[in-house]
C-alpha cells in the first residue's frame, strides 16, 4: 500500500519574500552609522540620484545616495575622493545587493574637522559664550574702524572700497595677520589683544574671504573664540561666504555674511546722509510754511472775533429776534397737533353719543318692528286658516251637524247619552236635544 510522501517545498519561501525578511532584518537590526571609505564606481544618472561603491583596502560595499539628500552635499564629490558618509543598511531586494543609502557626505578631513567643531561649539556654548544676553550694541555708524585680516587678501580689499564708496572720512586701523595656516591662530590672538591696547577703535571686524573648512580654521579654534569674547571693544566677526558659520561668528557680537557685508554695517552711507539732509530741509521748509499759516489763520480768526460791541449787540438781537419766530412757530405747531387732537376727540365723541347709538337702534328697530308686525300679520291669517280648516273637519264629524240632519241626541237624567235600550227602563224621563231645543220625554216601553 503506498503512503503519501510530504513534498518537501511545503515550507519554502520565494526570493522575493526572502530579500524583504533579510532587507526588513538589515534595516531595523542597525542604527544610522558613519561610514569612512574611498569613492570608486561614482554614477550620476538623468533620475539625479547617485550610486557609488565606497571601498577600503580589504573590501567594499554599494551605495546609493538619492537626489534629496544628495542636493545637500556642499561638494561635487569624484572618482577616488575619500569620503564620510552617514547611512543606514538595507537591501537592494531587485537584485538581492548589500547596500547603504546615504543620507549624508563629507569629506574625509572635514569629518574630522566638523566633529572638532561642534565639540567646541557644545562646549562653548554650555559656558554661555553664545549668549545674546552678553553681545554688545555696535556704534552706529562707527567713528574708528579696527580691522584684523591678512594684509593682501580679498577682505581688505572689499572693506576699503566699501567704506570708500560709502564713507570716504571714516578713519580704519589696519591689524595685520595672517588668516590660515598653523601661525593664523596665535597672529589673530595677538592682533585683537593689540587693538584693545591701543584702544583707538571703537569697533573691530575679524575676518577673511571665502576658502574650504581648512582655510578657515584658525577661526574655529577656542583661543580665537575666547579672545574675541574677552575684547573690551565689540568685534564683528566676517569670516568666509554667506554660508559659511564658525566659531567666531557665533561668539562675536554680530556676525556680518561677509567682509563687504560688515563695512555695509559698520558705515553710513554718505549718499544717503545727503538724501536725508535734503528731506530734513524739506521736511523744515513744509514745517515752516505750515506753521506760519496756522499762526496766519489763528491770527485772523482772532481778528474776527475782535468785534464792536454794536456789531454784537445786533447780531443777538438778530439772534433773540430767530428765536422768538421759532418760538411762534413751535407755538403754532403745537397749537394745530392740539387742535387736530381735539378734532379727532370730538368726532370719536360723537362716534360714540347715545342719542346717535339711539338713532341708529331706531332705525335698526323700524324695520325690525315693520318685519315683526308683516310676520304676526302673516302668522295670524296661516292660523285663521288653518282654525277654518279644522273648523270644516271637526263640523264634518260634529254631532251638531247630525242634529241639523233631524236626530237627536238621547241622555238620561245624569246627562249620560242612552245609546242602548238596556240603559232605560219603561216610566223613565229621559231628554232628547234637537237641533234647537231640547225635549223632555217619558219612556214607555221599547222594542227589540
Amino acid at each position: 500500500m503506498n503512503k503519501s510522501i510530504p513534498s518537501r517545498n511545503s515550507s519554502a519561501i520565494s526570493v522575493s519574500e526572502l530579500n524583504r525578511q533579510v532587507k526588513s532584518l538589515l534595516e531595523h537590526s542597525f542604527m544610522t552609522l558613519q561610514i569612512e571609505g574611498e569613492i570608486s564606481n561614482l554614477a550620476r544618472p538623468s533620475s539625479g540620484h547617485w550610486y557609488f561603491t565606497l571601498k577600503d583596502d580589504k573590501a567594499q560595499v554599494r551605495c546609493a545616495m538619492f537626489r534629496g539628500r544628495n542636493l545637500q552635499v556642499r561638494f561635487r564629490p569624484k572618482e577616488g575622493d575619500q569620503v564620510v558618509v552617514m547611512a543606514k543598511v538595507s537591501l537592494y531586494e531587485g537584485r538581492g545587493d548589500f547596500q547603504l543609502i546615504c543620507e549624508q557626505m563629507q569629506e574625509s578631513g572635514r569629518g574630522r574637522l566638523q566633529q572638532a567643531f561642534e565639540r567646541l561649539k557644545m562646549q562653548l556654548d554650555q559656558e554661555g559664550l553664545f549668549d545674546q544676553s552678553r553681545k554688545r550694541a555696535l556704534p552706529v555708524p562707527a567713528r574708528h574702524v579696527g580691522v584684523i585680516t591678512s594684509p593682501t587678501g580679498a577682505a581688505i580689499h572689499d572693506i576699503l572700497q566699501v567704506l570708500e564708496r560709502r564713507c570716504p572720512t571714516l578713519p580704519v586701523a589696519l591689524y595685520p595677520t595672517a588668516v590660515q595656516g598653523a601661525e593664523a591662530t596665535a597672529q589673530i590672538v595677538r592682533a585683537i589683544e593689540l587693538a584693545n591696547r591701543d584702544n583707538r577703535c571703537d569697533v573691530l571686524i575679524v575676518g577673511r574671504g571665502g576658502g574650504s573648512l581648512e582655510d578657515l580654521w584658525p577661526f574655529n579654534e577656542e583661543r580665537v573664540a575666547r579672545a574675541i569674547a574677552a575684547s573690551r571693544i565689540p568685534v564683528v566677526s566676517a569670516v568666509g561666504h554667506e554660508v559659511d558659520i564658525s566659531i567666531s561668528d557665533l561668539v562675536a557680537d554680530l556676525r556680518a555674511p561677509t567682509p563687504s557685508a560688515a563695512a555695509e554695517l559698520l558705515s553710513s552711507d554718505q549718499t544717503q546722509r545727503l538724501q536725508q539732509v535734503n528731506m530734513l530741509r524739506q521736511r523744515l521748509t513744509r514745517q515752516i510754511a505750515q506753521n506760519l499759516h496756522r499762526h496766519h489763520t489763528r491770527l485772523e480768526h482772532m481778528r474776527a472775533r475782535l468785534r464792536h460791541p454794536g456789531e454784537r449787540l445786533r447780531e443777538q438781537s438778530q439772534r433773540l429776534d430767530q428765536l422768538e419766530i421759532r418760538l411762534q412757530r413751535a407755538l403754532t405747531l403745537q397749537l394745530q397737533q392740539r387742535s387736530r387732537g381735539l378734532d379727532q376727540l370730538y368726532q370719536r365723541l360723537q362716534r360714540s353719543s347715545p342719542e346717535r347709538l339711539l338713532r341708529r337702534k331706531r332705525e335698526r328697530l323700524t324695520p325690525l318692528h315693520q318685519r315683526l308686525q308683516h310676520g304676526m300679520e302673516l302668522l295670524l291669517r296661516q292660523r285663521q286658516q288653518q282654525l277654518q280648516f279644522q273648523a270644516r273637519q271637526l263640523h264634518g264629524v260634529s254631532p251638531l251637524a247630525t242634529l241639523e240632519r233631524g236626530y237627536a241626541i238621547i241622555q238620561d237624567q245624569n246627562g249620560q247619552a242612552i245609546t242602548r235600550q238596556e240603559q232605560v227602563s219603561p216610566g223613565d224621563r229621559v231628554s232628547a236635544r234637537l237641533h234647537q231645543g231640547t225635549l223632555t220625554c217619558t219612556v214607555e216601553g221599547y222594542d227589540d
